[in-house]
């Protein structure tokens, strides 16, 4: 775990059937409506990977199997890193229990939503995922 000066964020590029799981932010307000991958805040003395396992379960009811994580540390806000892994689901459908809405969205789709600015990057890396089904 590399160190940063602001918070670790993780999160989970959940692709089934080609498909990516897209996730509507609720709050807070300034970032509400915006669309995001779902995952959180890395908890203090959390490995990266339990925190995203963890932040699956809480948001949106399901159990996940990492599987590749997608680039190094991603820059969001003015001094934090957001870390992506693919993941599989293992257990249970996603449900909307912090979430505006969530949509599953295949390659020709991911321009559809409004990403927030931190996870556009991230998209774009995992859409050649999407082409290969995994």
């Amino acid at each position: 775990m590399a160190e940063v000066g602001g918070p670790v964020v993780v999160g989970a590029a959940i692709i089934e059937d080609g498909r990516l799981l897209a996730a509507q932010r609720a709050e807070p307000s300034s970032l509400a409506g915006g669309w995001e991958l779902p995952g959180g805040k890395v908890d203090p003395g959390e490995a990266d990977e339990a925190a995203l396992i963890r932040e699956c379960r809480e948001e949106l009811g399901v159990t996940v199997k990492l599987v590749d994580r997608i680039g190094a540390d991603w820059p969001i806000g003015p001094a934090g890193v957001l870390r992506v892994w693919t993941a599989r689901l293992i257990e249970g459908r996603p449900s909307a229990l912090e979430h505006m809405a969530l949509r599953w969205l295949g390659p020709s789709e991911l321009d559809d939503v409004a990403w927030l600015p931190g996870d556009l990057p991230v998209v774009d890396a995992v859409r050649p995922y999407l082409l290969r089904g995994r």
